[in-house]
């Protein structure tokens, strides 16, 4: 599936995308529409920052530099760039047009769908972010519980449900809004508890990612399972990431724990613009109360729908998700075995999951050691591997692609060895070195 090997410089140019970067900072906020793709995310003046073209595995920058693709989009794609099945769905679908003055029935269709393959949904409702149903999720929890208070673990976006309790994040958020908002610990099923605690009868849900870096403890799913049950909450999985990439049915299906409602976003359509709120019948009607409001004019294009339909088909005809597992363990086994092999095991690992797990790098403290991390980048990307710390294999990636991955990182390292052993770290950096991501500044990872 792939376009044969990357062409490799270990001095390529990146001339236009530091054009773009000068456009883009005069008209656009932070140069970026999104936050991980700020050009602080990446080492500045030798890292690429325009992607103009993708298929399959790989990808091509502004400057005609190619790239084994490692991220995939942060999320979206899950089969691959480009996928022959969902392109051709799309462009079907894009003759025939794409929003009209009433509902496709692609709408009914990827419902039906959904409530195939998605363990708790016998309704869904769709939209276009994961932000719309993460939030969506909130307001239905409260208007099903008559309470207000949400606990929660994990990123959900940046709605003011999410962010009005993070200070240094929620500028333009009224203090109140984060009062009702009380984060609790993975795998500590004890912080869930002390939140019900504090707020008797007022917990209108848990919502939580199901998995992150690391696997739930055994129980910790069930236990918060049978406390949402016990105390009247819904239980809420954020499946905006693992939806579609743990399993058909998601992190719900793999773990074997159904929540009441489920937020569904990247990894639904391969790329389009599309999310999906599902869940259980007597909570999802609430959308339907004459006192419950919510509306969207996109929800409903066709074209996105179309590639969600194709996507789904896909992964129920294909053994898309053995093939991530192997390909994620693949890496995450190779690369721990090659920093061990570099007596680099104290410096850099890589930890989680195998259809989404992350290459860090920590001091002698334990912190992000983002000055390494960046000299890293630099090689990788020099190499023709396009890492940013998270890793999230496709069905597109294969044999090639992963050896080349591991040829690359086995160099780099080197490199990184290297330069540790002789305290030159900062020294061989040919650019700004790697800020700060927000997900580290709010406590998760990439």
């Amino acid at each position: 599936m792939s376009s044969g090997s990357p062409l490799v410089s270990t001095d390529r140019s990146i001339t236009e995308s530091r054009r773009l970067v000068e456009r883009a900072s005069k008209v656009i906020p932070e140069a970026t529409q999104t936050g991980s793709k700020r050009p602080t995310q990446f080492v500045q003046g030798v890292s690429p920052t325009h992607i103009v073209r993708g298929e399959g595995s790989r990808l091509w920058d502004a400057d005609g530099n190619e790239y084994v693709d490692c991220n995939a989009a942060l999320g979206p794609i899950l089969l691959g760039h480009n996928y022959p099945a969902v392109t051709d769905a799309v462009k079907a679908q894009l003759d025939d047009g794409t929003m009209f003055s009433m509902e496709h029935p692609l709408h009914v269709e990827v419902a039906e769908l959904f409530t195939e393959v998605v363990p708790c949904a016998e309704m869904v409702r769709f939209a276009k972010s994961g932000n719309d149903v993460t939030a969506l999720a909130a307001k239905v929890a409260r208007a099903s519980t008559d309470r207000d208070v949400v606990a929660t673990q994990g990123y959900h976006g940046w709605p003011d449900v999410w962010m009005g309790n993070k200070p240094g994040l929620n500028a333009g958020v009224p203090d109140v809004v984060g009062e009702y908002t009380e984060e609790f610990a993975y795998n500590d099923i004890e912080s869930v508890e002390r939140i019900f605690e504090a707020h008797p009868d007022d917990v209108a849900a848990i919502v939580t990612t199901p998995v992150n870096l690391e696997m739930p403890e055994d129980g910790f799913l069930e236990e918060l399972r049978e406390l949402a049950d016990r105390e009247g909450a819904l239980l809420v999985f954020d499946e905006v990431l693992t939806g579609f990439r743990f399993a058909l049915g998601g992190a719900q299906e793999y773990f074997g724990v159904t929540p009441d409602l489920a937020c569904f976003a990247k990894g639904m359509a391969n790329g389009y613009p599309i999310s999906a709120l599902a869940g259980k019948r007597e909570y999802m009607e609430v959308l339907s109360r004459g006192d419950f409001f919510y509306s969207m004019t996109y929800a409903g294009e066709a074209a996105s729908l179309a590639a969600t339909k194709a996507s789904i088909t896909v992964q129920r005809e294909e053994n898309v998700h053995d093939h991530i597992f192997t390909v994620g363990e693949t890496l995450i086994n190779g690369y721990n075995e090659l920093a061990a092999e570099l007596d680099l095991g104290d410096v850099t690992q890589a930890k989680g999951l195998p259809p989404r797990f992350v290459v860090q790098f920590t001091d002698d403290e334990g912190n992000h050691d983002q000055l390494v991390r960046s000299l890293f980048m630099q090689e990788a990307h020099k190499r023709g591997v396009l890492y940013t710390g998270g890793h999230i294999p496709t069905y597109s990636h294969t044999d090639e692609d992963v050896e080349w991955i591991l040829d690359a990182y086995h160099e780099a390292l080197e490199i990184v060895g290297d330069a540790l052993e002789n305290d030159d770290v900062a020294y061989r950096l040919e650019g700004e070195p790697v800020g700060a991501t927000l997900r580290q500044r709010t406590g998760e990872n990439d």
